[in-house]
């Protein structure tokens, strides 16, 4: 038997949220780091103009979760644009208001691989609804970023500022169209650390500088693009923003929370793990309640398994959490309807990898990050991300690929509806000893038998 892990009284939320926004960058589209970087820059700049510490306090949460909801409009970018929209995001906020950018940009995202027929039309379409359409993206990003972070327990004001991040100073933002102090001080300075940041990223410091000066009184408040040009002229702040040291350089700028931090016990961490299986299910509408779905039937084998409370516990974590890499999966890949080339297959596959290495930033999810991104390993070797064979696979693992194997059979996809659960479970039992271990199948088999909807089904 392995022992339960227990919340470290040292790690602290700022770290674990830090660790999970790693998450958001890559649904974004961003190189990893992109919203720990753009805490850095708009801790600085909110210091500079004297924020006291409470409002400094919601506005680290607000930079770290500024891109929330940022996977729940990816398959609608997706369907307009007919494009992937891991590249769309990410070169969408190099984007500015001139119409030549606006018009470079739909010609260079819009229908790479349809044909020709296809792509003109989404053209016209995007040309000539655009400005609907990309409030409608904004606006369902902005909604959906808001109420999860609410469901993480943060203030309102963290809420309003992920809300209103993409609202322009002049008032020709999204999606209420709010301008100057109107917007959430949060939101302005959360939007220009944004740019700062991507700009820094492409080309280096002069054209961060450039393109923040370029756009101030137009994107920009005017006062702290003054803020931000007084902080850039230390040395320091540009060698921390583009070291290996920045995760730690803003965990130690975390401001103190003044009582309103919520401790790291086993409910919050509950939360938080539930609010960011959200994250990953609004990626796409053939995965919505998945991350929650298996995260009950892992709970339910545990149960039939004789697993302690406390163990099922901690496992459904990891039942919530498996398929965070897929945030790092375009739509393109994850909605197709018919057969996936080899690319696309090894894309897919990416997702495994990418489940490990953010969760094993967290230190006391380190375990669980093995045992969840290993959900596609096979008992026979055929599996990925490393081929494991039985002997290298744990029981936590086994348990959380019957669970999954057992939702994605059962819930619709893009290529066929939902099977019932006799069937699947017929189909599933022909792959017990090669895929699935007999054990957790038949725990399986008698936890469903309990469910009074499984005989109807």
């Amino acid at each position: 038997m392995y022992a339960v892990p227990t919340p470290s009284s040292a790690l602290k939320l700022s770290e674990l949220i830090a660790a999970l926004s790693y998450a958001l960058d890559i649904t974004e589209g961003q190189p990893p780091g992109h919203c720990v970087r753009c805490c850095w820059i708009g801790m600085h700049i909110g210091r500079r103009i004297g924020l006291p510490e409470a409002q400094l306090w919601e506005l680290y949460y607000t930079l770290l979760l500024k891109d929330l909801g940022c996977s729940s409009n990816a398959a609608r970018i997706c369907e307009l644009y007919l494009t992937d929209d891991l590249d769309f995001k990410r070169d969408y906020k190099t984007v500015g208001d001139s119409l030549p950018q606006v018009l470079g940009f739909v010609l260079k995202h819009t229908g790479l691989k349809a044909g020709l027929a296809e792509r003109f039309r989404s053209v016209m379409t995007i040309l000539r609804d655009g400005p609907e359409i990309a409030r409608d993206l904004v606006a369902t990003r902005c909604q959906r970023g808001a109420e999860i972070a609410s469901l993480l327990r943060f203030p309102q004001g963290v809420s309003d500022g992920i809300y209103s991040l993409d609202e322009h100073f002049n008032g020709n933002g999204k999606p209420a169209r709010l301008a100057g102090e109107a917007i959430p001080v949060y939101s302005r300075i959360a939007l220009l650390a944004q740019v700062i940041d991507v700009f820094h990223t492409e080309g280096g410091r002069a054209a961060a500088l450039e393109e923040v000066q370029a756009r101030s009184g137009q994107w920009f408040d005017p006062a702290l693009v003054d803020a931000f040009g007084q902080v850039a002229q230390s040395a320091d702040f540009w060698e921390v923003l583009a070291g290996s040291g920045i995760d730690a350089a803003v965990a130690a700028i975390q401001p103190d929370g003044q009582g309103r931090e919520h401790a790291l016990d086993e409910d919050y961490l509950d939360d938080i793990a539930a609010a960011f299986g959200q994250v990953v299910d609004a990626k796409s509408p053939y995965t919505s309640g998945h991350s929650a779905r298996v995260a009950l039937y892992t709970d339910m084998i545990g149960e039939a398994l004789g697993l302690s409370s406390q163990r099922r516990r901690w496992l459904k974590r990891g039942a919530l959490l498996h398929d965070v890499g897929k945030l790092g999966v375009s739509n393109s890949v994850l909605d197709k309807a018919g057969a996936l080339d080899r690319a696309e297959w090894d894309a897919v596959k990416l997702h495994a990898e990418f489940t490990e290495t953010i969760l094993g930033r967290i230190e006391p999810f380190r375990e669980l990050a093995a045992i969840a991104a290993a959900h596609h390993e096979r008992l026979d070797g055929n599996g990925y991300p490393r081929g494991l064979t039985a002997e290298d696979i744990r029981i936590e693992t086994r348990i959380i690929t019957t669970a999954d194997i057992f939702d994605a059979i059962t819930a619709e996809r893009p290529y066929r509806g939902a099977i019932p659960i006799p069937q699947a479970l017929e189909m599933m039992r022909k792959t017990v000893g090669s895929v699935l271990d007999p054990e957790c199948f038949e725990a399986l088999v008698r936890a469903v038998e309990q469910v009074p909807f499984a005989e109807a089904a």
